[in-house]
């Protein structure tokens, strides 16, 4: 029984012409999270959109895992210091 919030990571393999091996490798050094079932491993369709990104940085421009992860970490800091941004100038303009 399938859950319908998931995708079958075999599909998802073939609809992105993408190594089986490779989402594994994404799953070891925890950039995607996968349920696994006793007939196949499912992908959340919340880690779509993200798994999508780094497969085109994988397949496009021919990054490894280890330089995925390296990008995902630095664009998750870019992210955090635009909230942090976001939150000083608000104080600032509250003091103004």
């Amino acid at each position: 029984m399938s859950q319908p919030n998931a995708v079958s990571a075999q599909v998802f393999c073939l609809n992105h012409n993408v190594d089986y091996h490779f989402i594994e490798e994404l799953h070891e050094v925890g950039l995607i999270e996968i349920d696994k079932e006793p007939e196949s491993i499912l992908i959340p369709v919340e880690q779509l959109p993200d798994l999508e990104k780094m497969v085109r940085l994988h397949v496009d421009l021919n990054i490894n895992v280890e330089g995925i992860e390296t990008i995902n970490y630095l664009l998750q800091r870019i992210e955090n210091m635009q909230h942090e941004i976001v939150e000083l100038r608000n104080q600032l303009n509250f003091y103004k």
